[in-house]
């Protein structure tokens, strides 16, 4: 009886081998097959002033794909929207920030003044994109409201507090048609976030809300291909005003 133990056991225990060695062998196949699937993280890859921006090739929403080094000769402003700062909810200070720079362009023509480009990158696919610029007209309104309510003088403490705040923030009184397209500059469509994320721009959690976004961020890139100027907000209020960035561009176009 012991000796016919020991041999089921001798037979049992190759057989068990066996099994684990293929179940490991199927499981390993598993996860090298999801990791497959799903596209390679991008690691984080700052840039740093005074080096040679890392090139990259992207989709343009108004049509075609733009390569950064194709704009060699020219300054190039980058900028990055917020874009989301909650669920469901735009930056309102990204949206009242691109329409200042779109104002700005009609009445100075910077882009002729500074031999420049200006990109506005989005960490979102064509479609969200599409929501946020058709958004704007209904962002701006929502702006002047809160600005210049009917009955200011109704208002309660926090809503008066507000009036005023926005007040300071949003100093302009913009308006779009309901149906415009607001789009001067070529907008890039950063999908798949590899640029975003090498920079370390995208975030899903920042600025206290949980939604994919990127820091807001500023790019001034001069026409040698060399970052020459970097922001990124420490908050969603924290951006550099255009009176500034003109400066920098001053400086920059100069080759000072």
């Amino acid at each position: 009886m012991i000796a016919k133990k020991r041999s089921a056991l001798i037979i049992a225990a190759p057989l068990a081998l066996s099994a684990a060695v293929i179940f490991m062998w199927l499981e390993a196949g598993a996860v090298a097959a999801a990791a497959q699937a799903q596209p390679a993280a991008v690691r984080p890859n700052p840039v740093v002033v005074g080096q040679p921006m890392p090139d990259f090739t992207l989709p343009v929403y108004q049509g075609g794909t733009l390569t950064l080094s194709s704009l060699r000769g020219k300054n190039v402003l980058l900028l990055f929207p917020r874009g989301y700062a909650a669920e469901n909810y735009w930056c309102t200070i990204c949206n009242y920030k691109y329409v200042e720079l779109t104002e700005l362009e009609k009445a100075l023509q910077i882009r002729k003044k500074y031999n420049l480009e200006i990109l506005v990158v989005f960490p979102y696919g064509h479609e969200t994109v599409t929501a946020w610029l058709e958004a704007l007209p209904g962002q701006l309104e929502s702006i002047r409201k809160t600005k210049n309510p009917a009955e200011p003088d109704k208002l309660d403490d926090a809503a008066r507090r507000r009036m005023e705040g926005w007040r300071g923030m949003f100093p302009a009184d913009y308006t779009l048609g309901k149906d415009e397209v607001l789009a001067p500059f070529p907008i890039l469509v950063d999908g798949e976030r590899k640029l975003s994320m090498s920079l370390g721009l995208f975030q899903t959690e920042w600025g206290g809300r949980k939604v994919d976004q990127n820091i807001p961020s500023v790019y001034v890139v001069d026409a040698e291909g060399v970052l020459q100027f970097k922001y990124l907000g420490q908050n969603t209020m924290d951006r550099p005003g255009y009176d500034y960035l003109l400066k920098v561009l001053e400086v920059v176009n100069a080759g000072k």
